[in-house]
């Protein structure tokens, strides 16, 4: 069998990321260390000068794309990476702490192991709760407040940052993925579009025997909300959990996850969200969810 060519083949997917990429890029050499990599970053029709500015680079190659969304442009982006021993998905709102991804690497060498999430801060050098609980109809609350896992599905306990230990799922804005665990599963599940599809991933690794590890020993910094928030992206959260509880539990539980959806995003609604007001509809009026979804045939989305 031929070697990898590379250590670690790293993977960016961009949308209007002009004041983030070339940071996440400059931090990239310097986490590596003496790590063999490749950097390959997807543009997702990029309206600003995102692309213009990575044309002008030597550090990575520039994929140019129609926005298929975030999921299809990963997979494209490893598709054109060169063989390797592990992918790094990244955000382009995000750079990496020096030394970071040879601890990473080391982490995903345990015997199990196929996704490790790093520890993260928010730009003003707090930690970013990034760690997370399976969704169950306990949780589709929202009541993290609480901290009690039954109802929690962020990790808020910051004695849970200081540990390695095994998670359900991670944040998606920084993880590194076992090669034979990303061919395993065929990439990301592209149906999603955007949002959900790391929650997807790292559940279904799960089940093909693959742990999702999250390790303090490697840093990183995430701006978050790099690519901007809207109504739109916001109906694209809240539908795209729903679709991902069904798939999971099945049509009768979902229907008892998708009314408790409805009835949480009516509560925001009341207390001013008006990103809430357009899930909301969106919920009940199939026809008004976004069409990159592919979910307005039905009312449960699929």
């Amino acid at each position: 069998m031929k070697p990898p060519a590379v250590h670690v083949a790293a993977v960016v997917v961009t949308y209007n990321s002009e004041g983030h990429i070339s940071d996440l890029l400059r931090s990239i050499p310097a986490a590596m260390g003496t790590i063999a990599y490749s950097v390959v970053v997807v543009d997702n029709g990029s309206t600003d000068r995102t692309a213009a500015l990575l044309e002008g680079r030597t550090d990575c190659a520039l994929i140019r794309s129609q926005n298929d969304g975030y999921a299809a442009g990963i997979n494209r982006a490893v598709a054109a990476s060169p063989p390797s021993q592990a992918i790094l998905i990244l955000n382009p709102d995000a750079t990496l702490d020096p030394g970071s991804v040879p601890q990473m690497l080391s982490t995903l060498k345990s015997p199990g192991v196929g996704i490790v999430a790093p520890r993260v801060r928010e730009e003003d050098g707090s930690l970013s709760p990034t760690l997370r609980r399976r969704p169950t109809l306990a949780r589709v609350g929202g009541l993290s407040f609480t901290r009690l896992p039954v109802f929690a599905e962020r990790i808020e306990d910051p004695a849970e940052y200081e540990r390695e230990h095994e998670v359900d799922w991670a944040v998606g804005a920084i993880l590194l993925v076992d090669a034979e665990c990303f061919g395993a599963l065929n990439g990301l599940d592209e149906s999603y579009f955007l949002y959900s599809e790391e929650t997807d991933f790292a559940l279904r690794a799960k089940d093909a025997g693959w742990a999702t590890v999250y390790t303090p020993r490697a840093g990183a910094m995430h701006v978050g909300g790099g690519s901007g928030e809207s109504p739109t992206t916001h109906t694209m959260k809240m539908v795209n959990r729903v679709r991902l509880y069904r798939r999971r539990t099945g049509t009768a539980r979902a229907w008892i996850y998708f009314g408790m959806m409805v009835l949480i995003e009516l509560r925001r609604t009341v207390f001013g969200r008006p990103e809430a007001r357009t899930s909301m509809r969106a919920l009940l009026r199939p026809a008004e969810r976004p069409p990159a979804l592919r979910a307005s045939d039905t009312l449960l989305p699929r």
